[in-house]
């Protein structure tokens, strides 16, 4: 791959960071992991959500942007799996949240995998509304056509997207994740907490179905 540095490419930093930083599915994702099962749940999670955005600004590079911007109902069914499937995992956290509660003793009990929680991130980001508006109808607008190889180009953001995604992203984890182990010792609070991130994921996703609704 010919490495091709966009002349505009620090502008699309600032853009890239100020979307990133703006709470979506990912980041609240993130969040209600981190209630439900710890920061290392979390990171999981987040590099899920990393490799889930970066092949979707892989997809929009090789021109997957221009069809789900010229055929509308398609765009729509991408926006309503992520919905549906972020509304499946918040309603198994709260359906779940007593057991774990009463398996504090034993950490591991009733915790997904490694590879089952970054599965999940993964889906979530790869079917992220908001990434992908901003890898579709955004992430062109920075590319220097003159300079040519448009693709290498868009990868080359799309990557830059992705690392400032796994800081970021991160960070809310780890914040999240010690409040968590700070409340962990009254199972009580623990429940109501993995009952709040179930609730946020559930409300997200419904959120992200009427909002794509009215856009349409």
């Amino acid at each position: 791959m010919i490495l091709i540095i966009p002349t505009h490419f620090w502008e699309y930093i600032v853009a890239a960071t100020l979307i990133v930083l703006a709470p979506g599915p990912s980041v609240l994702f993130t969040i209600a992991r981190a209630i439900s099962w710890g920061r290392s749940a979390a990171l999981a999670s987040v590099l899920g959500n990393v490799l889930g955005e970066f092949l979707l600004t892989a997809v929009v590079a090789i021109g997957l942007g221009p069809i789900l911007q010229r055929f509308h109902p398609l765009y729509l069914g991408v926006q309503w799996f992520g919905a549906g499937y972020l509304v499946y995992l918040g309603a198994d956290a709260i359906s779940k949240r007593r057991a774990y509660a009463g398996a504090m003793n034993d950490v591991s009990a009733n915790r997904p995998s490694f590879i089952t929680t970054v599965k999940e991130g993964f889906l979530v980001g790869l079917f992220n509304p908001k990434s992908l508006v901003f890898f579709a109808a955004i992430l062109p607008q920075f590319a220097d056509r003159p300079r040519g190889h448009l693709t290498e180009q868009l990868l080359l953001m799309g990557a830059a997207f992705c690392l400032l995604a796994l800081f970021f992203d991160g960070l809310w984890g780890l914040i999240a994740g010690s409040i968590r182990d700070w409340l962990s010792t009254d199972l009580k609070k623990l429940e109501r907490l993995r009952l709040v991130g179930g609730l946020v994921m559930v409300g997200l996703g419904i959120f992200t179905f009427l909002n794509s609704l009215l856009q349409g």
